[in-house]
């Protein structure tokens, strides 16, 4: 299931791209919206179990992905649910909630 399967598409003609668009030899590009992202509400986290998990030295989101939903594409779930957009978000020693089940934790982000 790709984090884009439900993403707005917009179409970019902004002249400020004008060389881009030469380079290119278009007139516009398509490109996905900016997400809005939803987190879940403080109700529906009391429905929400979760893995606790300290951030070590080598982490990255879709290791965990892999390790606990057996799918690394889903590394997205985890930053989104713990408001961490990337690694680099992280430091060494916080601690972060792995959220389960899937497909309820998903429902609630989209």
């Amino acid at each position: 299931m790709s984090r884009y399967s439900n993403r707005l598409k917009g179409v970019n003609k902004n002249r400020m791209y004008e060389k881009t668009f030469e380079s290119r030899q278009v007139d516009e590009v398509k490109q996905y919206r900016t997400p809005v992202f939803k987190y879940p509400t403080d109700e529906q986290l009391k429905r929400i179990d979760y893995i606790a998990h300290t951030w070590h030295y080598g982490d990255q989101f879709y290791k965990l992905a892999d390790k606990h939903y057996g799918d690394p594409t889903l590394w997205w779930v985890i930053a989104q649910y713990n408001q961490k957009p990337t690694e680099g978000h992280m430091e060494i020693g916080e601690q972060i909630k792995i959220p389960f089940p899937l497909a309820r934790v998903l429902k609630m982000m989209r």
